[in-house]
């Protein structure tokens, strides 16, 4: 393709991007396909010959938009938002076209400049400590874009890591650092996503999963009584991972008692994930949230989810960033240059060594609709979400689950959790509207998110009305006799795809009951395999021990597992002491 060529079909992908975004609401929310659908229909080889561009995009229409979950969709109420504008498409393209590779400031300083400027930008909008702006006058901290608050976290962690183990070989320079590792113990709420566990997996840590109050929140008692045991037993706490606003419920754990007790530590990170929470901080009016902030050592929030950035851009500040990058720092002569004690170089606050050019879409957004226009966008979610709780809350058969902050309402049937399953999946197989379940307060709940650009009230009511349409069907359905509940109109492959559940055999269910494993929305809940009405609702499940056990037949087969089977079953642990080690 060359540059002529290039002029005429950018053109028209712009056209294409255009009639996509506003023809989305004719659309089904999620595609009616099967799992491997595509590979009927895409050849097994790779064409040893060029192709018209024509052919490209008739495949494109024909083959992978009947296959796409369409997340801009005005009926997309799952997961959080995934942050998209114009303006933050037009950046992405132009970052393509510079196709630089920032790693350091002399790969590219206009790369390197502008992260530093727009993080400090959002970081004073946030409400940030002057500690966390590269800045402010005597800050040693800052921030930089990374790919997700998956790897905020970890990054994060692995900072804490180091400097534990160097506060431990102080008494011991000789030692090697694995030597610590059984020593260091990290915590977070039973709410906390599932990648703190990862993170911990992944640095050899122990976890330590914490029961929250009722109301989804890490308390002081709870960390310090853990912490105490801890040490009681020769270990080191070194982490603390918080949430402001939960994936589950957007529940908020305590900063204000948590700091203190972090501090008291001789060698304890505490990290706060406000991977969605945290963008609407630019509201003053919802800046008390952030009250103990002041005790942090490390903050996160994503613009991709609710500042209209489009994926990736996640965003982490440092109280100190020399804590962070002893971590990370990998200098080798070819990489190093003239600038370097002058300026910063990303390469050292992540894992990658290569960056994009991502500044440049939180730059285009915030300066194209203003600190105004994205307050005015997170005030419109959360009048919607108060509006959709209004709605449930005059309807007798539902009850709301989670205290409605911001733009999540957490709700359900009062009913059994097989009936709210069954609800679910038929509403999601409708393809008229997509939600998401997880389990609040050892309940199967229904998760309704706002997260279109525009939407509007009567986006909520016209939800509300697809939803309840669906109750009143299957309530009608209901037999007389209370231990039998129907079976949905779907066959029960995709009724469980379309509830997020997994059946397991009771023995199973019973066994995989524990108190160690996280939700993170796109992990299948596990249900018991029985016809009847549980008669005590379930209790926290370690979805990793029933994957790793159950065998999957045929008959049983589940979309979200299959292609893992094999790989789980090579990880299985080998005793119930190391599943409480580790955390998993």
């Amino acid at each position: 393709m060359d540059v002529e060529e290039f002029r005429v079909r950018g053109k028209e992908m712009v056209d294409y991007i255009c009639q996509y975004m506003t023809n989305l609401g004719n659309q089904r929310v999620t595609p009616d396909v099967e799992p491997g659908y595509l590979r009927k229909l895409i050849p097994s080889e790779a064409p040893a010959e060029p192709e018209e561009w024509d052919n490209i995009m008739e495949d494109v229409d024909k083959k992978i938009m009947p296959g796409v979950t369409h997340w801009q969709h005005p009926r997309f109420h799952a997961y959080f938002p995934s942050g998209n504008s114009y303006p933050s498409i037009l950046a992405d393209m132009l970052s393509d076209a510079i196709g630089c590779i920032g790693f350091s400031w002399a790969a590219s300083p206009a790369c390197t400049e502008l992260e530093t400027i727009v993080m400090d930008w959002l970081g004073k909008a946030i409400g940030l400590p002057n500690d966390f702006i590269t800045s402010a006058k005597g800050s040693r901290g800052g921030g930089v874009i990374q790919t997700s608050a998956s790897e905020c976290v970890l990054v994060s962690m692995l900072a804490a890591r180091n400097q534990a183990i160097q506060y431990l070989k102080r008494n011991k320079p000789h030692v090697e650092d694995n030597v610590f590792l059984p020593k260091l113990v990290g915590y977070c709420s039973k709410e906390a996503h599932s990648c703190v566990e990862k993170a911990a997996k992944i640095l050899l840590v122990k976890l330590r999963i914490l029961e929250p109050d009722e109301n989804g929140s890490l308390r002081k008692d709870t960390l310090l009584d853990a912490m105490q045991k801890d040490k009681a037993n020769g270990l080191v706490p070194f982490f603390v991972s918080t949430i402001l606003g939960s994936t589950s419920s957007c529940s908020f754990d305590n900063l204000q008692e948590i700091g203190p007790v972090c501090k008291a530590e001789p060698c304890c990170w505490l990290h706060v994930d406000a991977a969605y929470a945290g963008n609407a901080f630019i509201c003053p009016e919802l800046k008390h949230y952030l009250r103990g902030i002041e005790y942090a050592d490390s903050f996160n929030t994503n613009p991709n989810k609710w500042l209209l950035v489009n994926f990736d851009c996640s965003c982490l500040w440092v109280r100190c960033r020399i804590r962070l990058t002893h971590a990370l720092v990998v200098d080798p002569l070819y990489l190093q240059h003239a600038n370097s004690d002058e300026a910063i170089d990303y390469r050292h606050w992540g894992i990658p060594l290569s960056r994009r050019f991502r500044s440049l879409k939180l730059w285009f957004v915030i300066r194209k609709y203003g600190l105004s226009g994205l307050q005015k966008y997170i005030r419109n979610h959360i009048k919607l979400a108060k509006h959709f709780e209004s709605l449930v809350a005059k309807d007798s058969r539902f009850e709301i689950v989670n205290d409605v902050r911001l733009g999540l309402v957490c709700f359900r049937l009062l009913a059994p959790d097989s009936v709210n399953q069954t609800l679910l999946a038929t509403i999601n197989a409708s393809g008229k509207l997509h939600m998401i379940p997880s389990m609040v307060k050892d309940k199967y709940i229904i998760r309704f998110c706002v997260t279109a650009e525009n939407a509007s009230q009567e986006d909520v009511e016209h939800a509300w009305r697809i939803i309840t349409e669906h109750a009143s069907e299957l309530l009608g359905k209901l037999p007389t006799r209370k231990e039998i509940f129907v079976k949905p109109p779907l066959t029960r492959q995709k009724s469980k795809r379309f509830s997020f559940t997994r059946s397991v055999s009771k023995e199973m269910y019973k066994r995989s009951k524990s108190k160690s494993n996280l939700h993170d929305g796109a992990t299948p809940i596990l249900v018991a395999d029985s016809d009847e009405e549980e008669t005590t609702p379930p209790e926290n499940d370690d979805i990793l021990e029933a994957l790793t056990n159950v065998k999957i037949l045929p008959e049983d087969d589940d979309v979200f597992n299959k292609d893992c089977e094999d790989d789980f079953r090579l990880r299985h642990p080998t005793s119930p002491k190391e599943i409480t080690c580790n955390g998993v």
